[in-house]
């Protein structure tokens, strides 16, 4: 039996060491809780009882790798043999009356310690049937069902690491920005004090969310983890806005009241853009060479997101702080339409050159390529900067050329490809005369410096 002694008190220690690691702990068991609802899953809409969820259980079995990885790191290795040892001797050298003993011993979660081996034990167990089910190639939406309530049972009743028994976990949902602070401070009236103070805690947790998707990697394990996390986001997301609904009413300021819907209204029309279009049936093209580009647009789209809306409710309090006094990395709304503008320009040059060059197969052979190698740049680096409205039309673009054969491109049918190419160029046309119409591109030349160099290194 685990015995409780000042020795084996070990978890405080380890959270003073692995204090991001048990961050992202936290935000893999929300995860994995919030991963089993299916109205959070970016599923077409189609008949649930006759899907296979065989991808959708394999996203599961990746993230408690992840979460085990972890696990296995936080735990002390002397702690680890020791433990495994009474496993074995659970199973193998103890009557049933110590065998008795040793899980009630471990079940009472008197202790952090056997909170942690709880955890550890159970997503052990849960690895091992996951694994088997997914060998049979064919998950049912019961099956998928039943292990979600297995999950959910087993983070939720954990006594000490149950991610879900405080609305805001003091452990966590830590702001350290002294601006954000002093903003609050000077907020007189009490009731809009704690509905702004809550609002900043669910964005500052959606930063710290965000913060645990890996986009530099191609391994699976990780990729996946960070597709959960993002399908948590969702339902953060959701509840975020059910918060500034409610809090819109309460606060009696007019002019929070309508900071709070634009907010909301942002927060909609990108979420809308995530999970409807960049992820749709993800869990079906997690093959595709795009998955990963998908999971780091997603972030790239949602991180703007939440960044430019803490900006924004700050500078409602105090218009002269910027946002690089709260995010390192702030990127301007300025300085995302100026890259936009020169990426769309580029990519209208590109348009043009191809047009030009119509009349010989070898030359709009070589600008095709060029085109399709520019395109895999706007897709990774300039889509999250598109508007949720034209978005599709790139999308649908860019698929239909990564379609089209270079045998297509130098013969006879090269004739309707050019179709299509001049209506997107008019399309394009009107998007770039959209964005420069924006208010903070007026008098704004173009950068034909960096534009050159686009295009030179693309040529």
């Amino acid at each position: 039996m685990i015995q409780k002694t000042t020795e084996d008190e070990w978890v405080a220690n380890s959270k003073k060491l692995y204090g991001q690691l048990f961050s992202e702990i936290d935000v893999l068991l929300r995860s994995l809780d919030r991963y089993f609802n299916d109205e959070n899953l970016m599923i077409s809409n189609e008949d649930l009882t006759g899907r296979n969820f065989y991808d959708e259980l394999v996203t599961v079995r990746d993230t408690i790798l992840r979460l085990l990885g972890m696990l296995e790191v936080v735990i002390p290795e002397s702690k680890k043999n020791a433990y495994w040892f009474q496993k074995f001797a659970e199973t193998k050298l103890l009557t049933e009356r110590k065998r008795d003993a040793f899980r009630e011993g471990l079940y009472s979660q008197d202790t952090p310690e056997k909170g942690l081996y709880l955890l550890y034990d159970s997503f052990i167990n849960l690895k091992g049937i996951i694994t088997d089910l997914i060998r049979s190639g064919n998950i049912s939406y019961m099956s998928f069902t039943n292990i979600g309530h297995i999950v959910s049972k087993e983070v939720r009743e954990n006594s000490f690491f149950n991610p879900f028994k405080k609305n805001i976990n003091p452990e966590f949902d830590v702001i350290n920005n002294q601006e954000i602070t002093e903003i609050v401070k000077a907020i007189t009236d009490k009731e809009s004090k704690k509905h702004i103070s809550i609002i900043y805690f669910y964005l500052f947790r959606l930063v710290r969310f965000l913060g645990f998707i890996d986009i530099n990697t191609q391994r699976s394990v990780a990729l996946n983890s960070s597709l959960m996390i993002l399908i948590l986001i969702r339902s953060e997301i959701n509840a975020l806005l059910g918060y500034m609904e409610k809090a819109g009413k309460k606060i009696k300021e007019p002019d929070i009241e309508m900071l709070l819907r634009a907010i909301s209204y942002q927060f909609s029309m990108e979420t809308r853009r995530v999970y409807f279009q960049e992820l749709k049936d993800i869990h079906r093209r997690k093959a595709s060479a795009h998955f990963r580009g998908k999971i780091e647009n997603s972030r790239g789209i949602l991180k703007n997101l939440t960044e430019q809306s803490i900006v924004q409710l700050s500078q409602h309090f105090k218009p002269e702080l910027t946002g690089e006094l709260i995010f390192e990395s702030f990127v301007t709304k300025l300085e995302q339409s100026l890259r936009l503008r020169e990426d769309v320009f580029v990519l209208h040059k590109f348009i043009l050159m191809i047009e030009n060059k119509a009349g010989n197969p070898q030359e709009r052979l070589k600008v095709f390529v060029t085109i399709k190698n520019y395109m895999l740049y706007f897709e990774s680096f300039t889509f999250r900067l598109l508007r949720h409205d034209d978005y599709e039309e790139f999308a649908l673009f860019f698929r239909q050329m990564n379609s089209i054969g270079k045998d297509i491109v130098s013969g006879s049918g090269f004739h309707k490809v050019l179709e299509r190419i001049i209506h997107f160029k008019i399309y394009l046309e009107t998007t770039l005369r959209m964005v420069s119409n924006r208010t903070e591109l007026v008098d704004r030349e173009l950068d034909m410096e960096r534009v050159e160099a686009l295009i030179s290194q693309y040529m």
